[in-house]
C-alpha cells in the first residue's frame, strides 16, 4: 500500500507533467449541438497566418437587456476563440461608454466612433413593466498597424422579430470579425482581382461609387475594355453592371471562354429599358443585349417584362394642393419591389440578409443545362403581377388602392446562382481554320455565375446638394438602408472562394426562447430556487462529507 507522502508526490508530478504537456499540445472541445464555438477552416487559416498584432475594442457592454447581453457574450466567446487560435497576436477589451463621466470626453468618443463607421443604436426595452432607453454601440473598432476600421455586429433582416434579428446577429459575429481582420491584413500580393466591364453601360461612375469603393477594400479592381483584342484573363471575378448596349459575337465569345475556363462572373442585367417619359408615366421597352443564347446555354432566361410587387418601396408623388403649395406624400410604388424572399437554400450570400431594393426588375426562368446546379437567391413575394414589355408604367397607379386579388401570379425569380461545368455556346461551331480555334474549350472546369435580372440593384443614389453618393441600398425617401451592398459583396466573396471567410455566414444557431407567460407567472419561485438552491446543495455536500469522515475515522 502506497504511503500518503508517495501518493502526494505522484499527484504533484502528474500535475506538473500535465502543465508541461499543455504548453506543447493545444486542443479545445466543442460540445454544443450547433458547434457554436468551432471556427470555420478559413477563419482558422486567417488567424494562423496573421503577420502582426491586432487589437479589438468592443463597445457593446454594460447594463444591457438580455438579448444584447447574449450578443455581447457571443462577441466575447468568439474573441476568446480567436485569441486561442492566434496566440498573443489578438488582444481585446470591452469598453462601456456610459462609464465615462466627463461629458466632453464622452462626446469626443462618440464622435470618434461615428467617424470610424460605428453608429449608435437607440435601445428601448421593457423590463418588469419598466420602460428603459439606452444608447448602445453594437460593434467594435479593430486596429492593425495604425489602421482602424469598424466591425458591426447588429446585422440581420429588419423585418424579423427583435429576438430573431439578435439571433441572426449572434450567428454573424464570426464573419463580421473575420472579414474585418481580413480587410486590414490583406497585402498586395494576396489580394484577389475583380474586373469591371464598363464599356457597355451609360450609367455615370458616380452611381457605382459606393460599390466600387467597397470592392476595393478587399480586392484589386481592374476595368475591362472588351474592344481590345485577346481573351479575358488574370481575373478572379468579372462584374457586368447594368449593360444597355448590345454585345458583339466576339465579346460574347470572350465571356463564354472566360467562364468555361473557370472564370466567375456576376451579371446585373435588365430585361427591359424604362424611358420615354411623358405626363402619364414612362414606358418599359424590351431590351436586347444579345446575351439570351449565352444565358440559355448556362441555364437561365431573362424575360422581357416588368414586375409589380404588392410588397414594395414608396416614392414621393403630388396628391393635391395644400394652400398654394403642392401636397407631396410617399405612396407605394409597385414597380420598386422589396425582395425579402431568399429561397430555402440557406446560401451564405443571402443568409440573414436584409431586404433588397429593386427597381423596374424583370423575371428569370430556369431552363435545362446539363451539369449546372441552380440555386434561387432573390425572389419576389407571392403577391406579384407581371407586365409584358412594352408596358405603360403609369404614375396614377400609386394613387390608387390596388386589389390584392390581381397580384396573383406567385413568386418570381430575380437572382439565380449557377454552379458546375459550363458548356460553351460555340461548341461545334468553331471550324479548324477559325482564328478563335486556338485554345478553344467546348467544356471546361467547374465555375460559378450569378445572374440578376435587375441592373439597378447595384446603383446608388446621389446627394446632388453635397455632390456625394449615398451608400448603396440607401433609399433617400424613407431614409432606410437595404441589403443591396451586402448582397453584392457577399456574392463576390462567394464566387471567388465559397469555402473562404464567407462560409462563416452559414453558421446556424437555434433560437430556444423561454415561455414568457410561464416565466412571469413563476418568477418568484425561480428567483428563490436560484438564491437558495446553491446554498442547499453546498450544505448537502458538506453534510454527506462530514458523515463519511465520521464513519471512516470515528472508530
Amino acid at each position: 500500500m502506497k504511503s500518503p507522502s508517495l501518493r502526494t508526490l505522484l499527484i504533484i508530478a502528474a500535475l506538473i507533467a500535465i502543465n508541461v504537456l499543455s504548453a506543447f499540445v493545444f486542443f479545445r472541445v466543442d460540445l454544443t449541438q450547433e458547434k457554436r464555438y468551432t471556427l470555420s477552416e478559413a477563419t482558422q487559416t486567417l488567424l494562423a497566418d496573421l503577420p502582426d498584432a491586432i487589437h479589438v475594442d468592443v463597445y457593446l457592454t454594460g447594463d444591457l437587456p438580455p438579448g444584447f447581453k447574449r450578443l455581447e457574450n457571443a462577441v466575447r466567446e468568439t474573441l476568446d476563440e480567436f485569441s486561442a487560435r492566434a496566440g498573443k497576436t489578438i488582444t481585446y477589451r470591452f469598453i462601456d461608454p456610459d462609464l465615462i463621466t466627463n461629458p466632453e470626453e464622452k462626446n469626443k468618443l462618440i464622435d470618434k466612433l461615428q467617424q470610424r463607421g460605428l453608429l449608435p443604436t437607440n435601445l428601448f426595452a421593457n423590463e418588469s413593466g419598466k420602460r428603459t432607453e439606452k444608447l448602445v454601440f453594437p460593434g467594435a473598432i479593430v486596429s492593425y498597424k495604425g489602421q482602424e476600421t469598424a466591425a458591426l455586429f447588429l446585422k440581420g433582416n429588419k423585418t424579423a422579430s427583435p429576438e430573431e434579428q439578435l439571433n441572426q446577429s449572434y450567428e454573424g459575429v464570426e464573419f463580421q470579425l473575420a472579414s474585418t481582420i481580413r480587410r486590414l491584413t490583406q497585402t498586395e500580393g494576396n489580394r484577389r482581382r475583380v474586373g469591371l466591364l464598363y464599356s457597355h453601360t451609360q450609367v455615370p461612375p458616380s452611381r457605382f461609387a459606393d460599390l466600387l469603393a467597397s470592392v476595393q477594400q478587399n480586392y484589386d479592381l481592374f476595368f475591362i475594355d472588351m474592344s481590345k483584342p485577346g481573351p479575358i484573363a488574370g481575373l478572379d471575378v468579372v462584374l457586368v453592371p447594368k449593360p444597355d448596349k448590345p454585345f458583339t459575337e466576339d465579346e460574347i465569345f470572350k465571356l463564354d471562354q472566360y467562364v468555361v475556363n473557370g472564370g466567375r462572373a456576376l451579371f446585373f442585367v435588365d430585361g427591359q429599358r424604362v424611358d420615354s417619359v411623358n405626363n402619364q408615366g414612362t414606358y418599359a421597352q424590351p431590351l436586347s443585349l444579345n446575351l439570351d443564347d449565352l444565358f440559355f446555354r448556362w441555364g437561365v432566361r431573362i424575360n422581357r417584362d416588368v414586375v409589380k410587387d404588392y410588397y414594395c418601396a414608396p416614392i414621393p408623388l403630388t396628391v393635391g394642393n395644400m394652400g398654394d403649395k403642392p401636397n407631396i406624400q410617399l405612396l407605394p410604388w409597385r414597380f420598386y419591389p422589396l425582395l425579402n424572399n431568399f429561397g430555402t437554400s440557406g446560401n451564405p450570400i443571402v443568409r440573414n440578409l436584409d431586404a433588397v431594393l429593386a427597381r423596374f426588375t424583370s423575371t428569370l426562368d430556369t431552363v435545362r443545362a446539363p451539369g449546372i446546379r441552380k440555386t434561387p437567391l432573390l425572389l419576389t413575394s407571392p403577391y406579384t403581377k407581371v407586365l409584358k414589355a412594352p408596358a405603360l408604367i403609369s404614375y396614377n397607379e400609386a394613387r390608387q388602392q390596388p386589389d390584392p386579388k390581381t397580384y396573383n401570379e406567385g413568386v418570381k425569380l430575380i437572382g439565380c446562382l449557377l454552379e458546375g461545368r459550363f458548356q460553351s455556346l460555340f461548341a461545334n461551331r468553331i471550324l479548324p481554320g477559325d482564328p478563335r480555334a486556338n485554345g478553344f474549350r467546348p467544356e471546361g472546369v467547374a465555375s460559378r455565375v450569378l445572374i440578376c435580372s435587375d441592373g439597378d440593384l447595384i446603383i446608388n443614389d446621389v446627394d446632388y446638394k453635397r455632390n456625394a453618393p449615398y451608400p448603396l441600398g440607401f433609399d433617400r425617401f424613407t431614409r432606410n438602408t437595404f441589403g443591396n451592398k451586402d448582397f453584392a459583396l457577399n456574392a463576390i466573396d462567394y464566387l471567388v472562394d465559397p469555402s473562404g471567410v464567407i462560409a462563416a455566414r452559414a453558421r446556424t444557431i437555434t433560437l430556444r426562447p423561454l415561455d414568457k407567460i410561464k416565466v412571469d407567472a413563476n418568477r418568484t419561485g425561480w428567483q428563490l430556487l436560484n438564491l437558495l438552491g446553491p446554498l442547499a446543495l453546498v450544505s448537502l455536500v458538506g453534510f454527506v462529507w462530514q458523515a463519511v469522515r465520521r464513519r471512516k475515522y470515528g472508530k
